[in-house]
């Protein structure tokens, strides 16, 4: 089974420049989006071979959330059921029978960490909710969870040390669920690999220089780690200042 994930930035931006031939290329069992900044009715997808799940948020032009699956999955639902955290669209989960697949945008911390707090919040709340899944069956997230878990993970480490994806606070909210049974599924096949980053800056020619951050990740249930085969950075793919990443699975016998 493969699992592709983009933070599209735009996906009506993006189907004008390379959605479709990426899309068809990547032949993804279940392809998730971030950011897709629409609204119901504002783009007609035709992919006969897929379901296609969405999430908007109430605000227009903004963050938004997609999954389009081949695999028809028992129950679909969106948001984490907190008030306060499922008016932008973030979340879209899918149950399969043998583990729940939730695609997430996590919230930016925003220029002088202007919404750190929030951000506190919310991964306090998405966690649980991910627990709270996990008591049923295994779970994969998987999305722009806006962080670089450690310096490998981003091109100048030292100089990014008190901003937005890079804070103590947000790297601490990582370790602390990698520690409590979840893989990095990346790392988990690449542990010391460098200079790979899955988002780039448009300003300062970034993604040339490739001074990125690999801030999108497939999380993956410590039960599931014999399933695993393998995870991609697809960083040659254009169309977005992220690129997507992969997840190839064993299917369940």
């Amino acid at each position: 089974m493969k699992l592709i994930s983009w933070n599209v930035n735009g996906l009506r931006a993006v189907m004008k420049k390379n959605f479709m031939e990426v899309f068809e290329a990547l032949d993804a069992d279940i392809f998730c989006l971030q950011e897709t900044k629409l609204q119901e009715g504002q783009i007609e997808m035709l992919l006969p071979s897929y379901e296609q799940y969405w999430n908007y948020a109430e605000k227009k032009g903004y963050s938004g959330t997609a999954v389009f699956t081949r695999r028809t999955p028992l129950s679909v639902s969106y948001g984490i059921g907190v008030e306060e955290h499922d008016h932008e669209g973030r979340v879209i989960t899918l149950e399969f029978a043998d583990f729940y697949l939730i695609t997430v945008y996590t919230p930016n911390s925003q220029d002088e960490l202007k919404r750190l707090a929030y951000r506190m919040r919310w991964e306090d709340a998405f966690f649980a909710y991910v627990k709270g899944l996990e008591e049923k069956k295994p779970v994969i997230w998987c999305g722009d969870l806006n962080v670089a878990h450690e310096e490998i993970d981003l091109k100048n480490p030292k100089t990014n040390h008190f901003n937005a994806g890079f804070t103590d606070e947000e790297r601490g909210k990582i370790h602390t669920v990698l520690e409590q049974g979840y893989i990095d599924t990346f790392r988990y096949f690449y542990p010391d690999q460098e200079k790979v980053y899955s988002w780039w800056s448009y300003r300062g020619r970034a993604r040339q220089n490739n001074a990125g951050w690999r801030i999108d990740y497939f999380i993956a249930s410590e039960k599931l780690k014999d399933r695993l085969l393998d995870a991609r950075v697809h960083m040659d793919i254009p169309g977005s200042d992220h690129c997507p990443i992969e997840l190839d699975l064993l299917d369940e016998e």
